[in-house]
């Protein structure tokens, strides 16, 4: 059994990433109910919000699913306290420091993966104690790393610097490029943008319409004196370019993006002031669809791939 597969008791190793404005209850059960594993985005949730969506959860799916919490966030020790009464078995942590919470949540039954984007950071995952680490390459949507390293360089890094499982993560989102990301020693993937335009992600339908409409080149890496985060390039993305340009430094970048930037953009539809952030393979994705259909894909065009590899291999073999 796939070590991923076995970790979580899924089907498919098959994650889907948990996005700020995006990835809400609905998404999360969608995924879990289609074999994968659901994730709820908490680093755009308060509390209470967050504590709803995992309560609606649990009624909509009898499968594993988890959270995603950032660890960089102010009310932290609340996020967490939520998390362990309404006792979630899977979280993902990322942007901060793993050993600060991942002996407390495992502590509480929990098990425990690490986002990173160099081998630095996720040596230091594993001996945090983490079950798995997702690596996070540069195509990636969100949060990314500054070393601007793709996931094809990243994975197999990775995956020779540590002995725990290891995800990929970083414009995978298709059976092909799930292919490409196991071959390269990937145990499973994480997939973001493709899941962000299904029919139960909670993003607004003006950005889901917005990625679908991208072409090749629309999203680029912004913000690196901050926490580098890819956007999709519209009217804040451009002043945010002009800023860095100029010389910019954290303090005038933190001004420029205010409060609620993504909030306006990706949840509430404002195309031209908002926050989009999404991966490079938007450029890629055409059609907004149910999350069972999107995941049921990507694995039918996986097996087809992997069936045209192993024919191959026989007849050079023969």
């Amino acid at each position: 059994m796939n070590t991923i597969c076995k970790l979580f008791n899924i089907k498919y190793p098959i994650i889907q990433a948990g996005m700020v404005w995006c990835s809400g209850w609905k998404l999360a059960a969608a995924v879990s109910n289609a074999g994968g594993l659901g994730i709820i985005g908490a680093g755009s949730m308060y509390p209470n919000v967050l504590r709803a969506h995992i309560e609606k959860c649990k009624l909509a799916t009898n499968q594993p699913f988890g959270v995603n919490i950032p660890l960089l966030y102010p009310n932290i020790q609340e996020i967490i306290d939520v998390v362990l009464e309404e006792k979630v078995k899977i979280v993902f942590t990322s942007a901060g420091n793993p050993a600060t919470w991942t002996s407390t949540l495992q502590e509480n039954g929990i098990i425990v993966v690490h986002v990173i984007a160099n081998t630095k950071f996720a040596l230091k995952a594993q001996e945090a104690g983490v079950d798995a680490v997702v690596a996070e390459g540069f195509e990636a949507g969100g949060h990314n790393g500054r070393e601007e390293t793709t996931t094809m360089c990243l994975v197999p890094m990775i995956k020779k610097a540590v002995h725990i499982p290891v995800i990929a993560a970083g414009g995978i989102g298709s059976g092909n490029s799930m292919l490409a990301a196991i071959a390269l020693g990937a145990d499973a993937v994480q997939i973001g943008s493709a899941f962000a335009v299904a029919e139960e992600s909670s993003a607004h339908p003006a950005f889901k319409d917005k990625i679908i409409a991208s072409v090749e080149g629309d999203t680029k890496l912004a913000m690196k004196k901050l926490v580098p985060v890819r956007l999709l390039k519209n009217e804040f993305a451009d002043a945010v370019s002009q800023a860095e340009a100029a010389g910019a430094d954290r303090s005038q970048l933190m001004e420029l993006l205010g409060k609620a930037r993504a909030k306006l953009g990706m949840f509430e539809g404002d195309m031209d002031n908002g926050e989009l952030e999404i991966g490079q393979i938007s450029a890629m994705l055409n059609e907004i669809k149910p999350a069972k259909q999107i995941l049921e894909d990507i694995w039918a065009e996986y097996c087809a791939g992997l069936a045209k590899f192993k024919n191959l291999y026989h007849e050079l073999n023969r």
